[in-house]
């Protein structure tokens, strides 16, 4: 199953839980956690995993460490502060809100890390209803870790964002074998919709009307467009990871659609672009 609606994955603490083993792959991972008065503790076991306020702020704990991440009102609020924790580390989340933990298996063990929301690269793409934000947080350029990869994209209402229709599942020059989440938030409990397609790799057919709290899964296959209900804003959160050496978000476009790319030569970029803070 690709789509899982918000309840599907839920298990105590968690209202989110996608692992490689209930997702039938091999390395990429979310939780998502709602913090109030009762502290939420775990192990990160074989994972790497980030911390990232949604809503609210959080205190992340583990041997030795602490840290205080300020997070933001809403993921519509500009980037948040993160953390990061290591394989084989005890994790203890106090705070309230709701805290997303995006993971990935790893074998190397990089020291934990707090990055202020200030040092967040965030990019402007597209133009035109193409026109969307990504908070490139753990992007392979923009932070070390082994396995990990992850970005918010943030799509004004009535746009279309993961667009012209890509794939991540063939090792081929320029193109990275990935296994994707998108975890989606809706502004005004609004709705939003997720395309993903078959490619040479295999066959999928998933045409998903998104609410806060679901998910899509992309073992394979092109995906995209994401597509925001005019009138509602939408963001999600991509967690990847793959098996190569060298962390990358390399893809190939869907032949039919790439032309797409050199239409926003001549359009402007969406003037409610950027969310929240940028600095």
């Amino acid at each position: 199953m690709t789509y899982l609606p918000h309840g599907k994955a839920a298990r105590d603490p968690w209202t989110v839980e996608v692992t490689p083993s209930s997702a039938g792959w091999t390395y990429s991972g979310l939780r998502v956690t709602d913090l109030g008065e009762s502290p939420v503790t775990f192990e990160t076991g074989d994972e790497e995993l980030l911390v990232l306020p949604l809503a609210g702020s959080c205190t992340v704990t583990i041997p030795g460490q602490r840290f205080e991440l300020a997070g933001r009102a809403s993921v519509f609020d500009g980037p948040s502060d993160f953390a990061y924790v290591p394989i084989g580390t005890e994790v203890t989340l106090t705070g309230s809100g709701r805290v997303a933990l995006p993971s990935a298996r790893a074998t190397r063990r990089f020291d934990p890390r707090y990055v202020p929301a200030s040092e967040v690269p965030v990019e402007i793409r597209g133009a035109g209803q193409a026109s969307r934000q990504v908070n490139n947080f753990c992007a392979p350029d923009a932070f070390e870790c082994d396995k990990l990869m992850a970005v918010e994209v943030l799509t004004p209402g009535g746009n279309w964002s993961s667009y012209p229709p890509h794939k991540h599942d063939t090792p081929n020059p320029g193109e990275a074998v990935l296994e994707e989440i998108y975890y989606f938030e809706v502004a005004g409990d609004g709705l939003g919709y997720q395309r993903v397609y078959s490619s040479e790799r295999g066959h999928i057919d998933t045409l998903a009307e998104v609410a806060s709290g679901d998910v899509v899964l992309i073992p394979y296959g092109y995906h995209g467009p994401s597509m925001a209900a005019p009138g509602y804003d939408l963001y999600y959160l991509n967690v990847l990871a793959g098996p190569m050496e060298q962390r990358s978000m390399a893809f190939c476009d869907d032949p039919r659609h790439a032309w797409i790319r050199s239409s926003w030569a001549g359009q402007d970029i969406d003037p409610r672009l950027p969310f929240g803070r940028t600095s």
